[in-house]
C-alpha cells in the first residue's frame, strides 16, 4: 500500500475546502436572495390582504346531484350593474373587487362604462352592492360584501382607503371597463385575474390569485402571487419607479426600443433573458441582474420566485 506525500495531502484537503466553501457561499447568495424576494413579496400580500380577508372554504359549495350521480352547479345571478360617466385626460378610474376578474378595453370616446356581473352558488348575489365614489382624481368602484361585524361596515373609498372584510360569501363579481384615451386605470382584486389591453393610458394593477395581462401606451406597474404577468409598455418615462412582483409564475415585459433605465430583476427558481443590451454594474448570473439600459435614470423592478424574467424590445 502506497501512501501519498504530505503535500499532495494537503493540497487534496485544501481544494476540497475550497469546493465546500464555494458551494456555501453560493447556497447562502440563493437563500439570501430567496429570503428577500419572499419579503418583498410578503409585504404586498399583507398590505392587500389587509383589506380583503377570504374564507378558505367561501367557494366550497356543494351543488345538485344529476341521476348519473355527477356534481351540477346552480349558479345565481343578479341584475348587471351598470356607471358611466365622462372623463377628462389626467384622471383615472379605480375598481375594487375580492372575488372575481377585472377586464379594461379602450373606450371609443370620453366616457368611462363600467359593467360589473354578480354571481354566486350559495350566497345572495344581491347581498353585494356596487359602490361609486366620485372624488377630484377620478373615480372609484367597489364591490362591497356585507361584514361579519355590524360595527364595523365594508366602506368604499379611493386608493388605500377602505374596509373591505369578507367571510363566507362566494359571490363573484366581474368587471368589465372601456377606458377613454388619457384615462389611468387601476383594478385591483383578491381572487381574480386581470386584463387591461390595448389602453392609451397609466396603468396599476394587483391581484393575489391570478395572471395579468397589460398593453397600453402608457406605463404600467402588474403585482401578484400566484400567477403570470405579461406587459407590453409604451411609455418608456416613467416617474421614479415601476415594479412587475409575483411568487409563482413567470414575468415578461415588452419595453420601448429606446428605454433608458436603471434595472434590477431577480428569479429563484428560473433564468433571466434580456433583448436590450446591459451595462452590468455587479456580476450578471442567469438569476440576477443588476445594471444600466441605455442612459439609466428611472428604476425598474422584476422579481419572482418560481419562474423566469424576460424583457423583450419593441419597435
Amino acid at each position: 500500500m502506497t501512501t501519498q506525500p504530505p503535500e499532495k495531502m494537503r493540497y487534496k484537503v485544501i481544494l476540497i475546502l475550497l469546493v465546500g466553501l464555494t458551494a456555501y457561499s453560493t447556497a447562502m447568495r440563493d437563500l439570501n436572495r430567496l429570503q428577500e424576494l419572499a419579503s418583498s413579496v410578503h409585504e404586498f400580500t399583507s398590505g392587500w390582504l389587509d383589506a380583503g380577508v377570504i374564507t378558505a372554504n367561501a367557494k366550497d359549495v356543494s351543488g345538485a346531484q344529476s341521476s348519473c350521480g355527477s356534481s351540477l352547479r346552480q349558479t345565481r345571478s343578479a341584475a348587471e350593474f351598470h356607471w358611466t360617466g365622462r372623463m377628462a385626460p389626467g384622471l383615472g378610474v379605480e375598481i375594487k373587487g375580492i372575488n372575481g376578474d377585472i377586464s379594461a378595453e379602450p373606450a371609443a370616446g370620453a366616457e368611462v362604462v363600467v359593467v360589473a356581473k354578480r354571481r354566486a352558488e350559495r350566497s345572495d348575489p344581491n347581498s353585494v352592492s356596487l359602490k361609486v365614489v366620485e372624488h377630484p382624481a377620478g373615480v372609484t368602484i367597489c364591490a362591497v360584501y356585507p361584514s361579519d361585524e355590524p360595527d364595523s361596515p365594508n366602506t368604499c373609498e379611493p386608493g388605500k382607503g377602505g374596509l373591505m372584510s369578507v367571510r363566507n360569501n362566494d359571490v363573484e363579481v366581474d368587471f368589465s371597463v372601456r377606458v377613454p384615451a388619457g384615462v389611468a386605470f387601476e383594478g385591483g382584486t383578491v381572487n381574480g385575474e386581470i386584463r387591461a389591453t390595448s389602453l392609451r393610458g397609466n396603468v396599476v394593477t394587483h391581484t393575489v390569485n391570478g395572471a395579468i395581462q397589460i398593453s397600453t401606451s402608457g406605463y404600467a406597474e402588474a403585482k401578484t402571487v400566484n400567477g403570470e404577468i405579461s406587459a407590453t409598455i409604451g411609455d418608456g418615462n416613467w416617474p421614479d419607479s415601476l415594479e412587475f412582483t409575483t411568487i409563482n409564475g413567470q414575468i415578461t415585459l415588452a419595453l420601448p426600443a429606446s428605454l433608458s433605465t436603471q434595472i434590477r430583476a431577480d428569479t429563484f427558481n428560473g433564468e433571466i433573458l434580456s433583448d436590450f443590451p446591459l451595462s452590468v454594474q455587479r456580476k450578471m448570473s442567469r438569476k440576477h441582474l443588476s445594471g444600466t439600459i441605455g442612459n439609466g435614470g428611472r428604476e425598474l423592478f422584476l422579481k419572482t420566485l418560481n419562474g423566469s424574467i424576460r424583457l423583450q424590445r419593441t419597435s
